[in-house]
């Protein structure tokens, strides 16, 4: 597993690049977000752990880049009581959160935590939702059956399958499938949802397992 650390300051870098390492991961470590963009660029990584103080970029602005076009699992460090930071971390998904001064091995943990999670790296496997998502395939089957999805609806299944039962509001949902698009707006996820359900209806006529959450967002639910 590939683990993309940003981090400006030097010696807290280097504490997490050896507790990940020691727990077997391959780490990349980048000072500012714009070398984390270049990096990114060149490799393909599982997750990234971002610090939200950057020199450069913001560490939220640098999750929207790198989500761009892909399910990227983000851990952000942020400063002790920062509770604005840990709210709008999450409302743009932040999977995790961890508040300096903090023990590199439990950020690790946390790591392996997320990815298990999240499945990454793998062909991960709802059975109780009757799911199996090819990642790096980009396919996706439903009881058994292949669906022919178009980008916006493969990309929309794909985050909903990444967090299984959790709320993702339609802004996280336009974030991480249609980035920037101008042309987008929040009827333009619950458009996509509408044929979406339409596609797993087709699978199975007695199945609805997106959930609508009034003035929240769609979750993924056992079905």
């Amino acid at each position: 597993m590939r683990i993309l650390l940003v981090e400006d300051e030097s010696a807290i870098a280097d504490t997490v690049l050896y507790a990940l390492r020691a727990e077997g991961f391959e780490a990349v470590h980048c000072l500012t977000g714009g070398e984390a963009l270049r990096e990114a660029q060149r490799t393909a990584f599982d997750l990234a752990v971002l610090d939200i103080g950057l020199p450069d970029i913001g560490g939220f602005a640098l999750c929207r880049e790198l989500r761009r076009g892909r399910d990227l699992p983000v851990i952000f460090l942020t400063a002790q009581n920062a509770e604005a930071d840990r709210i709008l971390g999450l409302e743009i998904g932040a999977d995790d959160y961890v508040t300096k001064p903090f023990s590199p091995r439990e950020l690790a943990t946390r790591v392996r935590v997320v990815l298990r999670r999240a499945g990454a790296g793998s062909a991960p496997i709802e059975p109780e939702a009757g799911f199996v998502h090819d990642t790096e395939g980009k396919r996706i089957r439903f009881r058994g059956q292949a669906l022919d999805l178009t980008r916006y609806e493969y990309g929309l299944l794909a985050a909903l399958l990444q967090r299984p039962g959790a709320v993702l509001s339609r802004a996280q949902l336009m974030d991480r499938v249609w980035g920037d698009a101008l042309d987008s707006g929040d009827r333009t996820v619950d458009t996509h949802i509408k044929t979406l359900r339409a596609k797993l209806r087709e699978v199975a006529a007695d199945s609805d397992p997106i959930r609508t959450h009034r003035g929240l967002g769609y979750s993924l639910e056992h079905d």
